[in-house]
C-alpha cells in the first residue's frame, strides 16, 4: 500500500483538494469513489471528501493495478506550486529536471509537467517561463500565464529589477565576502557579468557561500567560480569534484524576488536547500539548519 504524508503547507486542505494535487492523473470521481467506499484511509480511519487535513495526516492508499498507474503518471506530471497569483506561477525546478524540451528531456521537462497541470485544471491561458536555471540546478522558476504577462514579467528581468540569490558549495577557502567580475561569453562575445558573495560557513577544503546574480549570463556563476579558483562541488564542467557522488553541481536559487505588476509590492518566493544538498552538508560537517 501506498502512503502520503501531509504536509504543512497543505493543512487545511480538504481530503479531496490534497488528493487532486498529489495524484492529478486520476479523475475526480474515481478519488470520490474511494473515499465513499471506505479504501482510503485517514490515520487508519474511514473519512469524508470535505475532511480538512492538518501537517502529519497520513493517508493509506490501496494497492490496486489502476491507482498504482495513475500514481506513476501523477509521479511524471507533479510540480510544487511555490506562489501563484493572477498573471504568474512560481513553481519549483529539482536538480536534472530540463525546464525546457531538448536532447534527453523529450519526455520530461518543467514546461511540460506545468502545461499538463493546467489543462486539467482547464485554465483557458498556457504559461511560458520567463528565465533559466541549469538542468543541474534547483529552485524556483517563474511562470508568466499568457503571453501579455510573459512581456511585462521579461521585461523585468531584461531591465534588472529581479533578484536572484543562490546557495553554492565550492572548492577551497574564499574570503568573507566580495565581487566575481570575469567576462563571461554570451552571443558570441566576452559580456561584462557581476556576481556579489559572501560565506556562510567554510574550512580549508570547501566554502558555502550565498550569492547575488547582479546580471543573468548563461552559465555566469559556475564559470566565475571557477575562474576564481573555486568550482562548484559536482560541476564537472567547469572542473569541479564528485564529492559523495553528487552528480549535479552544488548550486540551488534560494530567493527569487520581482516587482508585482498589480498591486505596486515585490512579491519574493523562498525556496529551502533540497534534502540532498542538505546531507551532503551535514556529510562534510556542515551544519546550516536554517538554510
Amino acid at each position: 500500500m501506498n502512503k502520503l504524508t501531509v504536509t504543512s503547507r497543505n493543512s487545511g486542505q480538504s481530503l479531496l483538494a490534497f488528493l487532486q494535487e498529489q495524484i492529478p492523473a486520476a479523475p475526480v470521481a474515481y478519488l470520490q469513489q474511494l473515499i465513499r467506499k471506505g479504501k482510503l484511509r485517514l490515520n487508519g480511519q474511514a473519512t469524508l471528501e470535505q475532511t480538512p487535513l492538518q501537517a502529519e495526516d497520513v493517508l493509506t492508499l490501496p494497492g490496486n493495478k489502476r491507482l498504482a498507474g495513475f500514481l506513476l503518471e501523477s509521479h511524471r506530471e507533479k510540480i510544487e506550486v511555490l506562489l501563484e497569483g493572477p498573471d504568474f506561477l512560481a513553481v519549483y525546478k529539482p536538480a536534472g529536471l530540463a525546464i525546457h524540451r531538448g536532447v534527453g528531456h523529450e519526455t520530461d521537462n518543467l514546461a511540460d509537467r506545468v502545461d499538463k497541470w493546467l489543462k486539467r485544471r482547464q485554465l483557458p491561458f498556457g504559461a511560458f517561463p520567463v528565465h533559466r536555471l541549469d538542468v543541474g540546478t534547483s529552485g524556483p522558476v517563474l511562470f508568466a500565464k499568457g503571453r501579455r504577462a510573459a512581456g511585462v514579467l521579461g521585461n523585468y528581468f531584461m531591465t534588472g529589477q529581479v533578484e536572484k540569490h543562490y546557495t553554492a558549495l565550492v572548492v577551497g577557502e574564499t574570503a568573507d565576502s566580495g565581487e566575481l567580475h570575469t567576462p563571461v561569453p554570451a552571443k558570441g562575445k566576452l559580456r561584462a557579468a557581476i556576481t556579489r558573495y559572501r560565506r556562510l560557513e567554510g574550512n580549508q577544503h570547501f566554502s558555502l557561500l550565498k550569492l547575488e546574480l547582479v546580471s543573468g549570463r548563461k552559465h555566469q556563476i559556475r564559470r566565475q567560480l571557477a575562474d576564481a579558483g573555486h568550482p562548484l562541488v559536482g560541476d564537472r564542467r567547469y572542473g569541479g569534484p564528485k564529492v559523495l557522488n553528487r552528480q549535479q553541481p552544488f548550486l540551488h536559487c534560494c530567493t527569487l524576488s520581482w516587482p508585482d505588476s498589480t498591486a505596486g509590492q515585490r512579491l519574493t518566493v523562498a525556496c529551502p536547500l533540497p534534502q540532498d544538498l542538505k546531507h551532503l552538508l551535514s556529510a562534510i560537517g556542515f551544519c546550516r539548519p536554517e538554510i
